[in-house]
């Protein structure tokens, strides 16, 4: 079973597919065979991804609409090594499609995609809907990216409400907050010291990733269809997705991702 990772927070805006990406393809990089499946049905995954696809080519999203559907028919590789996508449907409705809320779980366990991956990142939508709760279903970590302002900060405090219900109740007990990311941040400004410092003083230091700074190179590698370290791998956003896919590296290998299914 490969290892999951969520990327979410229930505010848009917070740079969650410019992480998933950058971070798929770092991790990628380091010989880890990666699986990036894009829940939001803006479809940026692709686009980050240089990917360009058929109008009625299957999606991430034809599992939802289709019981019979299987994943594996809907991941397609990338120009990048070790790195593939199973794209979104830009004309999914978020609210509709089929399924349970484990839908997901059960299409990732699948023999056809958990031999063929070590990791699967999640593009997680913000809105409140089952693709979401099907998402946090199936991970085994949520990692949360946040700007630092007030408005984001209340997105994560929305975010872990969903994980309590998820967890508690007992959808997904043994999920797990992988780190709260800072995205767009930049040291000198006061108020991104003070909402990272009352994220630090509310669920740990520990827990408070060193950030991706501000870098208008991270912009342009989606303009262009690049993950950021082949676009502009010596920028200080390219240095930053390394650091983070070094930092977590160590907890993705060392933690046995399969205990959650025992």
């Amino acid at each position: 079973m490969p290892r999951i990772i969520a990327v979410s927070n229930r505010k848009g805006g917070t740079g969650k597919t410019t992480v998933a990406v950058n971070l798929a393809a770092e991790l990628a990089a380091l010989g880890r065979r990666v699986l990036l499946v894009d829940l939001d049905s803006q479809g940026h995954c692709a686009a980050g991804l240089g990917l360009k696809l058929d109008r009625d080519s299957p999606t991430a999203h034809s599992i939802f609409l289709d019981p019979l559907a299987k994943l594996s028919v809907a991941v397609y590789p990338s120009a990048f090594a070790n790195l593939s996508l199973s794209p979104a449907d830009q004309r999914f409705e978020h609210g509709s499609g089929v399924g349970g809320q484990d839908r997901l779980a059960q299409a990732l366990a699948h023999q056809d995609i958990a031999s063929a991956f070590d990791l699967v990142i999640l593009d997680t939508p913000p809105s409140l809907d089952h693709l979401l709760f099907n998402a946090l279903t199936a991970a085994h970590w949520v990692l949360v990216p946040y700007v630092p302002h007030h408005l984001s900060r209340e997105g994560v405090r929305q975010l872990m409400r969903v994980l309590f219900k998820i967890i508690s109740g007992g959808a997904n007990p043994h999920l797990k907050i992988l780190g709260f990311l800072p995205t767009m941040s930049a040291e000198y400004v006061r108020q991104h010291r003070q909402v990272t410092g009352e994220v630090v003083r509310q669920f740990g230091a520990l827990r408070v990733l060193a950030g991706i700074r501000s870098d208008i190179r991270l912009a342009e590698a989606f303009s262009v269809g690049k993950p950021v370290r082949s676009y502009a791998p010596k920028c200080r956003g390219a240095q930053d997705f390394a650091n983070l896919a070094a930092t977590l590296v160590p907890l993705l290998d060392g933690v046995d991702a399969d205990s959650k299914n025992a």
